[in-house]
């Protein structure tokens, strides 16, 4: 029998095939084809898949999207959804939440947080062994506390969002704001002219408080730093180190830990976990 593991946010569509004799793996643009038609499409391609674990760069609750600002949802219920097109189990959960899941084994830690940064930014927390979820599955779900007001609007709709200014879709945001054609590169918007040169510190400025906040309410023993902007700037595991002290309850930091992430995609990862734990 074979496996299929999705891992979508707002930029990649990510899919791995695994069965005894291997496995296979595929990237679209998220922003080519929906998450359904992604697994119908596959399911027609591959004979004998009996389960589906997917990572989700949004909310979902109970095998159901609730929202997602950086993604167009073609299908709402998509557990059900699965279970009555082709009678097979599937679970689906944050991406933050599958990460955390993929590090918390990689680094054999009961106590752990991820801090991710590529399209948004999202966390996640394992307390004592256990993933701390919330009443509807949206602990952690740091890119939407309210931060700073500003003329741009975020995904969820409102204007003071963190992902606003710690994000990567946050900077292209800000530099289409200021007229700027340029990447959303920090180290080179950091040598760059005035507007260039805030987004990418007002960016650095979000990110610390991020995980400031992230660090104080959980307490964790490790965090774990991830995703694209972090892949493409690993200068800001450095300056983190530096500088949360600034941003974070100082007890908080007494045993703390700062790693990068050093999976290939934590969030797919996480998505093969899946199967065992119900998601």
């Amino acid at each position: 029998m074979k496996k299929l593991f999705i891992d979508i946010g707002g930029t990649h569509l990510r899919g791995e095939i695994v069965s005894e004799e291997g496995s296979f793996r595929d990237t679209i643009s998220s922003h080519e084809m929906g998450l359904l038609t992604y697994i119908d499409t596959q399911m027609a391609l591959h004979s004998q898949i009996d389960f589906i674990g997917i990572s989700y760069a949004g909310q979902v609750n109970k095998g159901v999207i609730a929202a997602s600002p950086n993604i167009n949802i073609d299908q709402y219920d998509i557990v059900a959804e699965i279970k009555s097109r082709y009678g097979i189990r599937s679970c689906i959960d944050n991406d933050l939440n599958c990460a955390v899941r993929a590090e918390a084994s990689y680094w054999k830690s009961d106590s752990i947080a991820a801090l991710f940064v590529g399209t948004g930014i999202g966390a996640a927390v394992i307390d004592e062994g256990r993933l701390v979820r919330g009443s509807r599955n949206m602990a952690y779900e740091i890119g939407h506390i309210p931060y700073r007001e500003s003329p741009l609007r975020c995904g969820c709709g409102r204007s003071n969002c963190i992902e606003l200014y710690g994000s990567g879709s946050g900077m292209e945001k800000w530099l289409k704001y200021y007229g700027s054609e340029k990447p959303p590169c920090l180290e080179s918007l950091k040598t760059s002219n005035t507007d260039e040169h805030t987004v990418a510190t007002q960016f650095e400025e979000a990110f610390l408080y991020a995980a400031g906040v992230l660090v104080t309410l959980a307490n964790p023993e490790i965090l774990v730093i991830g995703g694209g902007v972090i892949d493409q700037n690993p200068y800001l595991v450095t300056l983190l180190r530096e500088k949360l002290k600034d941003y974070a309850l100082a007890p908080a930091l007494e045993v703390l830990r700062i790693e990068m992430s050093v999976l290939e995609n934590a969030p797919l990862e996480g998505a093969k976990l899946l199967e065992d734990d119900n998601g």
